[in-house]
């Protein structure tokens, strides 16, 4: 009925039934988040001793309800102490969250849901059968954070158990942690991470990245947040990013954080926001998926950045299982860097900051019209727009911000003939005009290799015109 459970899940993979093969302890905790997990296991192993016998396991992979039941029955119901925080509240894990608030009730469990973010939850609570206050001091012992606040988080459960254990109340940890300085005379370039991954000693995409940024001639400064929305973040952010004038922003912190007034802390940098990606899935998963990033990467790391105005980058990292802790039964989870990604991403990174650097009329561009030669009438399409007035109009705003697009004034009859088939470029001062070239075969077909004639016109713009940017304009083409 059940399968063993011998690979890594996503939040996004067909619910399957899995059995996780724990034996019982006195205490466990179930969270979504590896870092939590990492962090509870650096935390018991510092002091297994003293400490009540513990279970970690993701919530991940308890989505199928036989799963649920599986580890209910064998695990949690012989517990004296549950503790589960739930990203997402409630809903995100309901079944589990009822049945184990069930059986905490029936066999006098101490049972703790706690809401994964930094917001209050009511219904958490109130499914919950340990005392108000303890509850309120596990919460803020998660909310802080790190390996020394979870340490007391675990003697606190170990005394409500009957244990001589002593404790202390939770640490407050900063919402801001700034790695180093910035070292080096070259750009600022600001790598953001959230503070999680750094109590987890979790961070060697980060510091490899920073490394690579190092080798472009870039001067890196990392900065650990709790969140791009938190308060208590932005007027340090702020400051920082006043004190520093990055160049450029790498983020890899999800989702948005747009303000109510539609703006966001990093808005005040005045400089290209790069969103970097964490993957969340095993390089394998990523590697084998059609799409690549998982739907849960590609809405909080893509979709939901790009509200925001960052530019997407790539995945430089991916999620693998660290030796397994027989004690725990238990092996914590943590981000792999990629290097080749990484180096990618600092040489994006060292171009945008080039750019920036770079007067308007030294810059050089190219202006690509989409098309879509399987089917007549898509040369330079899209629903709605006026291509050759929208060039036409993309050049005046240029000449105006101080770009050399030439002294012409350009006119629908120089556009024509790219449009016709019967010119290949035109050449704008230093930005170069032209029709997208076929790319050959199928175009939905992400298997097809691309013609060498397409492949050659992009490699002609990067190599031989050393374009600074390019601009697309259109839809359908081969931009999607």
């Amino acid at each position: 009925m059940h399968v063993l459970a011998t690979e890594l899940a996503s939040l996004d993979e067909v619910d399957v039934a899995v059995d996780l093969g724990q034996s019982p302890a006195e205490v466990v905790v179930l969270s979504f988040s590896d870092t939590d997990l990492s962090a509870l296991a650096a935390a018991w192993q510092r002091d297994a001793e003293r400490l009540p016998t513990l279970r970690l396991a993701s919530l991940k992979r308890l989505r199928h309800p036989m799963s649920v039941d599986l580890y209910l029955e064998s695990v949690v119901s012989q517990a004296k102490a549950v503790i589960v925080r739930c990203l997402g509240g409630l809903d995100y894990w309901r079944y589990g969250l009822e049945r184990i608030a069930d059986l905490a009730r029936d066999n006098g469990i101490l049972f703790a849901a706690l809401p994964g973010d930094d917001r209050a939850d009511p219904r958490l609570a109130s499914m919950s059968t340990m005392a108000t206050g303890d509850l309120v001091l596990l919460d803020r012992f998660f909310r802080e954070g790190g390996a020394d606040n979870l340490n007391q988080a675990l003697r606190l459960v170990g005394a409500r158990l009957g244990s001589e254990q002593s404790w202390h109340p939770p640490a407050a940890i900063g919402p801001l942690t700034v790695l180093g300085e910035a070292r080096g005379a070259g750009p600022v370039v600001l790598v953001i991470f959230y503070r999680a991954n750094l109590l987890a000693a979790d961070i060697e995409p980060i510091t490899a990245l920073m490394r690579a940024l190092e080798k472009q001639g870039l001067a890196p400064l990392g900065v650990a947040v709790s969140s791009l929305k938190d308060p208590a973040v932005q007027g340090e952010l702020g400051r920082l990013i006043e004190s520093h004038r990055p160049a450029v922003i790498l983020n890899t912190t999800a989702f948005s954080a747009m303000r109510e007034d539609d703006t966001t802390v990093l808005d005040a940098a005045d400089a290209p926001v790069l969103q970097v990606v964490l993957a969340g899935s095993t390089r394998e998963a990523w590697s084998e998926s059609g799409r690549g990033l998982s739907p849960s990467d590609l809405a909080m790391n893509v979709v939901l950045p790009e509200l925001d105005g960052r530019l997407l980058t790539r995945a430089i990292s991916f999620k693998a299982e660290a030796d397994a802790d027989p004690r725990l039964e238990f092996a914590a989870v943590r981000h792999v860097p990629d290097t080749g990604r990484i180096d990618y991403v600092a040489r994006l990174a060292s171009a945008w900051a080039a750019l920036r650097g770079k007067e308007p009329s030294e810059r050089r561009l190219a202006l690509v019209l989409s098309d879509y030669p399987a089917r007549g009438g898509r040369t330079g399409y899209a629903v709605g727009l006026d291509t050759t007035e929208s060039t036409l109009e993309i050049l005046r705003l240029l000449r105006d911000a101080g770009y050399d697009v030439g002294s012409r004034d350009w006119q629908a009859a120089d556009i024509a003939p790219l449009l016709d088939r019967t010119a290949r470029y035109l050449c704008c001062g230093k930005m170069i005009v032209l029709l997208q070239p076929d790319r050959g075969g199928a175009y939905h077909d992400v298997t097809a290799e691309p013609h060498p004639d397409y492949v050659a016109v992009y490699t002609w713009l990067r190599e031989v015109e050393k374009i600074d940017a390019l601009i697309h304009l259109g839809t359908h083409g081969t931009l999607e």
